[in-house]
């Protein structure tokens, strides 16, 4: 198993994958990891559609591609879609709690967890920020309420170079008590 803090520095946003195909399982094992990932009182709010069909892959891509520089999306040769779900607490805990005060907090736990294993798989992963909601719905046979958590395009990057991480530095940002 790979050192942790290495697998974070090597992750990165992919913009730009290359012609081969990405494997059933891989996609699987992603999707598990997100699957695995911990939630508010194990609430587990969330569940995800995996995009493999080719042609469904380009119509979703289009589907994010609203400005110039998303034209990337079109080499994408997967997507992994988290959707939110109704979180289900006990009843002891929802009286406190609205049940989805943290549902949006644990999806992006998991869309974090499906990028971090596409790395370990060899995969570049990026979560796309812009797409059209609506369109995807409708592509997918998803009810029109349904939140669309986050949109990950998947594909083996075009160029294997990882490029150095611009992070405001440690010292500036945390602070030991």
């Amino acid at each position: 198993m790979n050192n942790f803090l290495e697998l974070c520095k090597s992750r990165q946003s992919c913009r730009g994958f290359s012609e081969q195909p990405v494997e059933h399982d891989k996609l699987a094992q992603c999707v598990e990891a997100g699957r695995l990932t911990h939630s508010a009182c194990n609430a587990q709010p969330w569940s995800f559609v995996v995009i493999e069909n080719q042609d469904m892959v380009s119509q979703i891509a289009l589907c994010g591609q609203q400005l110039k520089q998303n034209a990337w999306l079109k080499t994408a040769k997967a997507f992994i879609i988290v959707l939110e779900e109704h979180a289900v607490l006990s009843p002891v805990i929802s009286c406190f709690l609205d049940s989805q005060y943290y549902a949006k907090g644990d999806m992006g736990a998991a869309a974090a967890y499906i990028c971090l294993e596409a790395t370990e798989q060899g995969l570049g992963s990026c979560i796309i920020g812009l797409y059209d909601r609506k369109k995807i719905c409708e592509l997918l046979n998803i009810p029109a309420e349904k939140p669309v958590g986050y949109v990950i395009a998947l594909g083996y990057p075009r160029e294997d170079t990882v490029r150095q991480k611009k992070r405001k530095a440690f010292e500036d940002i945390v602070r030991f008590v």
